[in-house]
């Protein structure tokens, strides 16, 4: 759904407060709406105090791994021995995600406050924000907030440098970002060290979502008690989060909710529930990396770390993908093993074959080819790319495959039992 678009009422409209509002990407704009403000304030505190605000709020990171901000940026060395660097992920490479790229476009100077605040607090000299190749309107929109702010002069010492990707998928995952800022190939590091320890250009490091820094100014502003407060259920997932619909709904998009929401409420009210004639059949909850959820998961779920992982999947980067009764579960299935086997950066034996024969796999069973033992081949298969590389990459692709198995397993078997017609895969 495009913008300007009126806010649902049930929306806690916070972070897109000002999404379709033009005249909020200006400098002067955002100075009118209260902006920068909180920065002045925070470069007048003392960086310890910054973290222990987050820290009290509860803020999580919203770009998948749902860990404490205010803890990560404790991690970084009390003592300035070295430089310090702040990377921002703007690379939002997740299928289904969409909310980042909203955040650039509309309130650029929302991620700029926050990061500065974020540098401020972890003493970091210089941000680079990483902003995936293929945001050519975020881009543009970044790089003329940031010359606007820059030259008003509102980030004192601090350094803010946009830094262009190139498309792949891996750099999304922290320490393949910051080889590709290196000018290196984008392939994940092994941990440890930590990025706090041995970052960008082996010095301290701290990662930050889009949406995580964006909240910063809000937290400083309302107080650590008032976002805390922002939650429908479990104590330990606090705030708003911003969910990125797509699929067979009605009215896709971006939506704003408090913490605990309820999936089926989000879907059905919000987003006007399916196509006229079909019903919701299965659900991605948290980006194209998370189990699938089917039916009943879906309508009993609530929109929070502990809710999702309750119905056995994750919140991830808040990116829901809808299905609805006429999904062939099999064919999306093996969309999303093609893709992961596409974006393996392959230093990782397990799932650079994981991958590849992971599709290959499910290629076969959708032409008519397959076999009954191809399942527990596709099991065997995920159970060796779960857990045992680098990054996740491998995992990501064993997810909708192990889950969709297990809740979708006559479909699979129709296929092998030759009554389904074959599908051709180009």
């Amino acid at each position: 759904m495009g913008y300007p678009r009126k806010p649902h009422a049930r929306e806690t409209v916070l972070l897109s407060k000002h999404f379709g509002d033009a005249d909020a990407r200006t400098y002067k704009g955002w100075v009118k709406r209260g902006g920068y403000e909180m920065l002045a304030q925070a470069l007048t505190m003392e960086p310890a105090r910054i973290i222990d605000s987050v820290k009290e709020s509860g803020l999580r990171g919203r770009g998948g791994a749902g860990f404490p901000t205010g803890l990560k940026w404790s991690f970084m060395p009390k003592e300035k021995k070295k430089p310090h660097y702040l990377c921002v992920n703007a690379d939002e490479s997740e299928p289904g995600t969409f909310k980042d790229r909203e955040i650039m476009r509309w309130t650029p100077h929302a991620l700029l406050e926050g990061a500065a605040i974020a540098a401020h607090a972890i003493q970091a000299e210089v941000v680079y924000i990483y902003i995936r190749g293929e945001f050519t309107e975020p881009w543009a929109v970044m790089e003329k907030a940031l010359a606007e702010a820059t030259a008003a002069g509102v980030f004192g010492a601090i350094k803010l440098h946009l830094h262009r990707g190139a498309g792949a998928y891996i750099c999304g995952e922290e320490t393949a970002l910051m080889n590709s800022i290196e000018g290196k190939r984008g392939n994940p590091r092994i941990k440890p060290p930590f990025p706090a320890a041995a970052g960008v250009f082996g010095m301290p490091t701290t990662i930050n979502n889009v949406e995580t820094l964006a909240a910063v100014p809000l937290i400083l502003k309302k107080g650590a008690a008032w976002y805390k407060g922002l939650s429908l259920a479990s104590p330990k997932s606090t705030g708003t989060k911003l969910f990125s619909v797509c699929g067979h709904v009605q009215n896709p998009g971006n939506y704003e909710v408090t913490m605990g929401f309820p999936l089926k409420d989000l879907l059905y009210d919000l987003c006007g529930g399916m196509p006229p004639g079909r019903t919701l059949k299965a659900c991605i909850p948290g980006g194209s990396s998370v189990p699938i959820l089917n039916r009943e998961e879906t309508e009993s779920c609530l929109l929070d770390y502990e809710g999702v992982v309750e119905k056995g999947s994750m919140l991830g980067s808040g990116g829901v993908i809808v299905f609805d009764d006429s999904t062939d579960m099999v064919y999306q299935i093996m969309r999303l093993a093609r893709f992961y086997a596409h974006e393996s950066c392959a230093q990782c034996t397990q799932c650079r074959e994981g991958t590849a024969w992971t599709t290959k796999i499910l290629e076969r069973i959708l032409s008519g080819q397959g076999k009954t033992a191809d399942l527990d081949l596709l099991l065997d298969l995920a159970e060796n790319m779960t857990g045992k590389t680098i990054c996740v990459l491998s995992d990501s692709c064993a997810a909708p495959v192990v889950s969709g198995i297990k809740k979708f397993k006559k479909e699979f078997e129709d296929y092998v039992a030759g009554r389904r017609k074959p599908v051709m895969v180009a």
